[in-house]
């Protein structure tokens, strides 16, 4: 009978996997077709008086380049969280942006520098992918022996329920103290530009002190919601419980105040919808790859007219008008690939490279200035006014920040480790939630005691939501709230086992409670010989 039931496994576990291969089948000649051929086309071909040299067929490679990666991140049977939202970034702010952006002859913040300045941007953006996939291929080697029975032997980080209930009690207070200091809930529904004026009137520190406090409203919040969240999925015994599922509708509704789409970035925003959904689905590879390729269509737009949540009305930055339905991507949300040429300009202006002195102001972003008299600014801030823009807070993407420290070979040296470091990073989720699901459901008293599970499970996409803002720049202004976030992670994490735990939960469930101690008769076997085989032997047949 068992053998039956192993005989069947096989095809129920095909019968159920194959709708999905086939559904993969079935995307994947017109979703490659799309992203690598037809968007890219379609951009390529509009009317427009730019120029088609380099600097286009450069923009036109990093499209179908990156449009076959993003393409090949949805249709994978693996969910890569952190490396598909590389991705699409690039996809979209790298790529069919700065086509566009080419096509038009239109920019959203203005190049500076001569032509072989975009020429030389555009050729390190494509540069920076292809040094990603590299880091990528290499973190497919595994580690040597010895690493590897260190990393199976390490008790894995867990969130415990004590110490998330302390969380939840550290984001009402930070959330409440926002909500305090603006005067009530009201403000969030507004606009950014009221909310900035708002905490700039009351903060009178700097501007620090208002991006702490900010930071401290928000990232505990939803980090407390990503973990409930977490925590009702894997467990039933959590779900019955009316504290769990009371705390998750607070964070919720807190969430929904501090971390709106109308009062908050819109690439925090991501963050928070990226990683709400790979949490409350960890293992749905339809929700993996809606996330992405609707991803495409919300960038190109929603995203653009989301802007105006951003100023009061009539305050609205001036922009370029063109008649072209391409137009949403030559607002600023899309001035990375200018910025980078910006960028190059500035340095080969005379500034020259910094040689890790800008890296390291992004390491030590809180040391204030007062101690440290030469602490950089961010970049994209000296560039902007270096180039005498009225409003220098622009963007500065990856690509800038390794530039302008470490010059082309540290720029590739320095994706090639993002890349490995995402790569890493996407096998140890799929490998942790891929542990939980096989360990199956488990009695309601050890999993109370286990609370949330594993921290990777929740870390991964809040990392896979930010990267966005990671990726987009500047790294000064994103450490504030990455600074929150990894004190938060290091208070709810655990390297502590239960005693149960440290055994195999599969070796505990077929183990019985009583181990009879009585020796095993000795059996003749082929290594005892044949003498005593037959002594033995003989006495069984007289009996």
């Amino acid at each position: 009978m068992s053998t039956g039931a192993r005989a069947s496994a096989p095809g129920q576990r095909f019968a159920a996997t194959a709708p999905r291969a086939v559904l993969s089948r079935a995307l994947a000649v017109p979703l490659v077709a799309a992203l690598v051929a037809v968007l890219p086309a379609a951009v390529a071909t509009q009317p427009g008086p730019g120029p088609h040299d380099a600097a286009y067929w450069l923009q036109s490679a990093t499209c179908a380049y990156s449009g076959t990666r993003l393409a090949a991140m949805v249709l994978t049977a693996h969910r890569r969280l952190i490396q598909g939202a590389f991705w699409l970034f690039c996809y979209i702010a790298m790529g069919i942006a700065p086509l566009a952006q080419t096509v038009l002859d239109s920019t959203p913040t203005p190049v500076v520098g001569p032509r072989a300045d975009t020429v030389l941007a555009s050729a390190l953006v494509l540069a920076g992918l292809v040094a990603f996939d590299v880091g990528a291929l290499l973190a497919r080697h595994r580690p040597p022996l010895r690493s590897r029975m260190h990393e199976h032997h390490r008790p894995a980080a867990v969130v415990r329920p004590r110490r998330l209930y302390a969380l939840c009690v550290l984001a009402l207070a930070g959330s409440g103290l926002l909500i305090a200091r603006l005067d009530g809930p009201g403000v969030f529904f507004s606009n950014r530009q009221e909310i900035s004026e708002t905490l700039g009137g009351t903060e009178a520190a700097s501007q620090a002190g208002s991006a702490f406090l900010r930071g401290f409203g928000t990232v505990p919040a939803l980090l407390a919601l990503l973990f409930l969240t977490r925590w009702l999925v894997v467990s039933r015994a959590a779900r019955r419980r009316p504290l769990v599922p009371v705390l998750w509708l607070v964070m919720l509704a807190l969430n929904t105040v501090v971390n709106n789409p109308v009062s908050n970035p819109r690439y925090w925003f991501l963050t928070v919808l990226f990683s709400l959904l790979f949490t409350a689905f960890p293992r749905s590879p339809v929700m993996y790859r809606a996330a992405l390729a609707t991803g495409v269509a919300v960038a190109l737009v929603v995203f653009p007219f989301a802007d105006r949540f951003r100023y009061e009305e009539g305050t609205d930055r001036p922009r370029q008008a063109t008649d072209s339905l391409l137009e949403p991507l030559t607002m600023k949300d899309y001035d990375q690939s200018g910025m980078l040429a910006n960028t190059v300009t500035f340095v080969e202006s005379g500034e020259g490279h910094s040689y890790g002195h800008q890296l390291a102001g992004t390491a030590l972003f809180f040391v204030p200035r007062s101690v440290w008299d030469g602490k950089p600014h961010d970049p994209g801030t000296r560039v902007g006014t270096w180039m005498g823009m009225p409003y220098p807070n622009l963007s500065s993407p990856l690509w800038a920040e390794l530039w302008l420290d470490f010059g082309p070979l540290g720029m590739a040296l320095g994706f090639a480790a993002v890349g490995y470091g995402a790569a890493r990073a996407d096998r140890r989720y799929a490998r942790r939630t891929a542990e939980e699901a096989a360990a199956g459901p488990r009695p309601s008293r050890r999993r109370d005691r286990a609370g949330p599970g594993n921290v990777a499970a929740v870390a991964v996409p809040l990392v896979a939501g930010y990267s966005f803002i990671l990726l987009r720049g500047s790294l000064l202004q994103a450490m504030g709230r990455v600074a929150i976030a990894v004190l938060c992670l290091l208070f709810v994490t655990s390297f502590r086992q239960d005693r149960q735990d440290r055994q195999d939960p599969r070796d505990r469930q077929d183990r019985p409670l009583r181990r009879d101690r009585r020796p095993a008769p000795r059996r003749a076997g082929p290594l005892q010989g044949p003498g005593r085989g037959r002594e033995r032997a003989e006495p069984d047949r007289a009996r």
